[in-house]
């Protein structure tokens, strides 16, 4: 027999809101089927919930996500699907890279400005204290 869960159970134990789990349902990532009103996640939704998350934390769009998740349900093998996944990962990759060396960069002009302020505070200090001569 086949474990189902709730929404309820599924944000408990992912540690996210009901309205996320709705939003990955509309988005067409899971696909609970439905007594009356209440939504019913099998396994497989729990799974792909499960890698979702992990998609997002990587930096991958939903849309992104649910494109792995299609070449998965459409492959015959796992060769196509992990050589997209490893495209997918080498891109977000490149792009983490530049965002890391634009942050250094924003970091050593932040540094450059603070001790060009601290320089100036210090020179405006003295000037304010040093008696006047006549």
């Amino acid at each position: 027999m086949t474990s189902t869960y709730s929404i309820t159970d599924l944000a408990k134990e992912f540690g996210v809101t009901t309205r996320t789990i709705r939003h990955y349902e509309d988005e067409g990532l899971l696909s609970p089927r439905r007594e009356g009103l209440n939504r019913l996640f099998g396994n497989r939704d729990r799974v792909r919930l499960k890698l979702a998350l992990r998609g997002k934390r990587l930096g991958f769009s939903l849309a992104e996500i649910r494109e792995l998740f299609d070449l998965y349900d459409l492959a015959r093998d796992e060769k196509r699907q992990l050589q997209e996944f490893l495209t997918k990962l080498e891109r977000r990759r490149g792009m983490l890279a530049q965002q890391r060396e634009d942050i250094e960069v924003m970091l050593n002009e932040i540094t450059f400005f603070e001790n060009q302020c601290r320089k100036l505070l210090a020179e405006n200090q003295r000037s304010t204290t040093q008696p006047a001569t006549a």
